[in-house]
């Protein structure tokens, strides 16, 4: 049977060339960003159902997982950090409506790490109060980018969950130890002038840092600060221009936007770079999500031979039962 999934929040489809490079099935996808679903239906063929909170949850299509990387603005360190009280925040509850509606086997979701400490871990215990009540077993993790073989630091919390008690039980987390790819096989070679920062700019990050690594991602913080890695720091929606600048002197371009969240090259690139610079930064790391969704898979055939195994034995006890005894 081939696993179905919807795609919430889908943005430009991250989870889904996760899900669908183990050839599982997308029935529904979900989103409001305009240019992210124009990018989305490029690389997918379809284009995804408009707001979510305008749709109801029994028109979704019955599915196996139901993926969301719900919005994380209220609960990320450049926000206002108002969680459940900010409208966006309120999205998580439906999610909710639909696991309650859907009863999917599986659901998998991302946010910030910030969403774990958020309100003093308050935020935090009640989302997973609110999944438990909807009896469904649960556990999350965090993960870092880095050690999933991406040249980007990029931590997020993942929630994975079932409804199968003892399907869950066969769940394991991915092990985070994947060698990091070096950015000399992210970064692309002839890169047009437009991307190059001013030389004026170029000059001031020059003579206020100098990097001990080659190449080089360097990343200004809020405070004006210049630090430099062979890796470069969290891509972000709302950036300023200059945010992040290889080796100094030019920013990235989009295929290396796409390239640092762990997307194919056959992945479609529509918009302007301020487009593509902002679905990029909402996204999600893909090889990350590939390593979970290949553990749910992994724990599905492990149910399935359990399950073989016990209609087999149940079959033979009902075969020896009918049996004449011998007088």
């Amino acid at each position: 049977m081939t696993l179905r999934f919807i795609d919430l929040f889908c943005g430009i489809g991250g989870f889904r060339v996760a899900a669908e490079s183990f050839s599982l099935k997308c029935v529904f996808s979900s989103d409001i960003d305009v240019d992210a679903c124009r990018t989305y239906e490029a690389n997918f063929g379809d284009y995804p159902s408009g707001d979510i909170t305008k749709t109801n949850a029994i028109d979704i299509p019955d599915h196996d997982i139901l993926f969301a990387g719900f919005p994380c603005q209220p609960f990320s360190i450049i926000g206002q950090m108002n969680g459940m009280s900010d409208t966006r925040g309120t999205l998580f509850f439906d999610i909710v409506r639909i696991l309650k509606e859907k009863r999917p086997r599986w659901f998998v979701l991302e946010n910030v790490k910030q969403l774990v400490g958020h309100d003093h871990g308050h935020t935090f215990t009640r989302i997973l109060e609110i999944l438990h009540g909807l009896e469904y077993k649960h556990d999350w993790q965090i993960f870092n980018a880095l050690n999933f073989g991406l040249p980007q630091k990029r931590e997020r919390v993942f929630i994975v969950g079932s409804n199968v008690a003892s399907l869950f039980s066969l769940f394991e987390w991915p092990q985070d130890n994947v060698i990091m790819k070096p950015l000399s096989e992210i970064l692309e070679d002839n890169v047009p002038k437009n991307y190059y920062a001013s030389p004026y700019m170029q000059q001031k990050r020059l003579r206020s840092h100098q990097s001990k690594y080659f190449p080089s991602i360097w990343h200004e913080n809020k405070a004006g600060h210049i630090s430099s890695y062979p890796f470069s720091c969290a891509l972000r929606a709302n950036a300023s221009y200059n945010y992040l600048l290889v080796n100094g002197i030019r920013r990235l371009t989009p295929r290396e936007q796409l390239r640092l969240q762990g997307f194919p090259e056959w992945f479609k690139i529509l918009g302007n770079d301020a487009q593509i610079r902002k679905q990029t930064g909402n996204s999600l790391p893909v090889p990350i999500a590939q390593a979970i969704v290949r553990k749910i898979v992994i724990a599905e055939e492990g149910f399935k031979i359990h399950e073989t195994k016990d209609k087999a034995k149940t079959k033979s006890r009902a075969a020896v039962s009918l049996e004449p005894i011998s007088v």
